[in-house]
């Protein structure tokens, strides 16, 4: 996909409360465009690098600023590792307003690292990454019991912690949900 440093292609408009994507309520941010073609894709609409629309990532910032009671912002589709400088930015802003950044990707962990050597935009998109759901979504692994994707193989990383310590850290999602939701200010209805 051609990178457009100013526009973001989004499958859909921004979507807030959200509670199915990370703990907490969330703003879901819909890529388009995908290569995995997972099957049993939820979204296999947003695969299309045609599809969509092109949304100029300034507009995506002030749609952050309006935000109200979330607790985070989540990069799905599609995939959002095809758009990474627009992701990248998007995700530095909104860690700047004090959101913390769950991304879904058919790609793991790993293959991002070696992505990024020959891109640093990856390694600079995982820098403002909270948690990465990284794998493809493999329908025989399916498990509806599992809090936050879709199949056995995909993780629950701790980017931040597995960046310090160059070795895998994964999330317990329980323990996640107990400990980390409620970490911002108390908000009163």
């Amino acid at each position: 996909m051609e990178q457009n440093k100013e526009y973001i292609r989004l499958a859909a408009d921004l979507q807030s409360d959200s509670i199915v994507d990370g703990p907490g309520l969330r703003t879901v941010i819909w890529t388009q465009g995908c290569n995995h073609h997972c099957k049993g894709c939820q979204n296999p609409q947003t695969w299309s690098f045609k599809g969509g629309g092109l949304v100029p990532i300034k507009e995506v910032l002030k749609e952050i600023d309006k935000l109200e009671y979330q607790s985070g912002v989540t990069f799905s589709g599609g995939d959002p590792m095809y758009q990474p400088y627009a992701c990248e930015k998007i995700a530095k802003y909104a860690k700047k307003k004090g959101l913390n950044i769950w991304v879904y990707t058919g790609f793991t962990y790993e293959e991002l690292i070696d992505m990024s050597k020959s891109d640093s935009i990856y390694l600079e998109f995982l820098k403002n990454i909270d948690v990465l759901v990284d794998g493809k979504f493999i329908l025989e692994e399916r498990d509806l019991s599992l809090l936050f994707r879709g199949s056995r193989n995909q993780r629950l990383i701790d980017v931040q912690k597995t960046l310090e310590t160059g070795e895998i850290s994964l999330l317990n999602e329980y323990e996640y949900m107990e400990e980390k939701v409620f970490e911002r200010e108390h908000m009163y209805v």
